[in-house]
């Protein structure tokens, strides 16, 4: 992690005060000596001494109040971070059929949901990744908007731990798709982007759709994963039509999708879980083959130093004016 410091302020106009401080050594606000001639005194190197650390510190005292009204800060630039991994968007099937165990009923007593499963090990997976960027996007009828590329380790894990609520009945994962690539940005340097889809299922995605999508594929470098969460005894993606079942999209829609997801030109690979231990599995797998360098940046906010500046300002003040006080007892000492 690379950062450097900044400091600036937010009201540049009142530095135009600074000339100000100038003020303590063109005039002394000290009292004048009813003696017309001290050259017979000896030198007061003492006296000498604390009338520049007086002068100074009335300099000190302007100057933190020019700082503190021109909204003195710090911070507000951007730290440069350089670790490995990948850029990363999650895309999470929020289907009914989701909610159903692998078995493909809903789940009694200790089964878990495809969606469930898909949280945990998601969670474990992200746990054991610190360098990546991750983003979420989440479809059924439609696709939602979950979460931007972002290293912030709990709003990742808040995100995913909400994939196994109830979903809906629909599964567009045409658009969802369009979305996630809609997260990445042109300037990621040397990140690797990574969409890996999480479904138990698919739809006929339309011709127009399709060509649109293989466009949008065109224009972003990423590198795509299927993770399929095949109900029991249920086609799967790599399956031919057994008999009886035509070899059409409206027919074998997973198979097809994959067919698809084939041609698009984009490094592709597809993973078939019939169970919690083979989407294990398969994550290991994403795991071991996602690891680059990554250079992102985030911005750090400001600090804020004007309260501080004021109240050192206030305690320098409050030293001079003790300093006065005091130079006014004596001179009444001396005249009496």
């Amino acid at each position: 992690m690379i950062a450097s410091p900044h400091m600036g302020v937010a009201r540049a106009a009142w530095l135009l005060a600074l000339p100000l401080v100038l003020l303590p050594w063109l005039n002394a606000a000290r009292l004048r000596s009813p003696w017309p001639w001290l050259g017979t005194v000896p030198p007061d190197r003492l006296s000498a001494s604390l009338d520049v650390a007086l002068r100074g510190l009335g300099s000190l005292c302007i100057l933190l109040f020019v700082g503190a009204a021109a909204g003195l800060f710090t911070g507000g630039d951007r730290i440069e971070r350089i670790s490995r991994g990948a850029h990363i968007v999650l895309v999470i099937d929020r289907s009914s059929s989701m909610n159903d165990t692998f078995a493909g009923r809903t789940p009694a007593g200790n089964e878990e949901s495809k969606a469930a499963a898909a949280r945990r090990l998601l969670e474990d997976f992200i746990n054991r990744r610190f360098g990546d960027r991750v983003g979420m996007v989440a479809f059924s009828t439609a696709p939602m908007f979950v979460l931007p590329l972002t290293d912030h380790r709990e709003a990742i894990r808040a995100a995913i731990d909400v994939i196994d609520r109830p979903g809906l009945a629909y599964t567009d994962v045409a658009r969802g798709l369009a979305m996630a690539l809609s997260l990445f940005e042109s300037n990621d340097g040397l990140a690797s982007h990574v969409v890996v889809l999480v479904s138990d299922g698919a739809a006929v995605i339309d011709r127009r759709v399709q060509e649109q999508l293989r466009a949008e594929f065109a224009t972003h470098p990423v590198r795509l994963y299927w993770l399929f969460l095949r109900t029991q005894d249920g086609l799967g993606i790599f399956d031919l039509p057994p008999a009886g079942i035509a070899d059409i999209p409206q027919e074998m829609p997973e198979r097809h999708l994959n067919i698809y997801f084939q041609s698009l030109g984009v490094p592709y690979r597809a993973f078939e879980a019939a169970d919690a231990a083979g989407l294990a599995r398969a994550i290991e797998e994403i795991d071991r083959r996602e690891s680059a360098p990554i250079r992102s940046s985030e911005a750090v906010p400001r600090h804020d130093l004007s309260a501080a500046l004021l109240v050192a300002a206030a305690l320098g003040l409050a030293i001079l004016i003790l300093a006065k006080l005091a130079e006014v007892q004596l001179g009444r000492t001396a005249l009496r």
